[in-house]
């Protein structure tokens, strides 16, 4: 009986030395700075040539060259967007997302995001244009 006892409180205990750092993380917040590195066009295959394309940052738009800096909890995400949109009277547009875990970043990571457009009217609809989004994340 007392066996089970010690061994109940021993799992116990166990099981709050291994949470207990990830408990701790948990309340830390952290500053990571993020920034739209780039955003080009890949490929065009007649699908248009006046464009509109912006990056997101956890909602917040960014412009390409532009950075900004975030408060987010360390076991958080930071959550990337890209969106390219042809520009005519029935505008074809597209967008990927990815997120970026806080506790992955080290001392810096790039993502890259795929972005694809398909022609959705006319003699060369479905066709495809291809843009290419690349963030910088990084802890400050």
């Amino acid at each position: 009986m007392y066996r089970k006892l010690l061994q109940s409180l021993f799992c116990f205990v166990l099981v709050l030395v291994v949470s207990a750092p990830s408990l701790s993380a948990a309340g830390k917040t952290v500053k990571v700075k993020v920034t739209l590195v780039s955003a080009q066009m890949v490929s065009n295959n007649h699908v248009g040539n006046e464009w509109w394309y912006g990056g997101y940052v956890n909602g917040q738009e960014l412009d390409e060259g532009g950075s900004i800096v975030l408060n987010v909890s360390a076991s958080g995400t930071v959550s990337l967007k890209a969106e390219a949109q042809e520009q005519d009277k029935y505008p074809d547009d597209g967008e990927a997302a990815a997120s970026v875990k806080v506790a992955s970043i080290g001392k810096g990571a790039t993502k890259a995001l795929n972005v694809t457009i398909v022609e959705n009217r006319g003699r060369y609809s479905g066709n495809t244009a291809k843009w290419k989004f690349v963030f910088k994340v990084q802890k400050v």
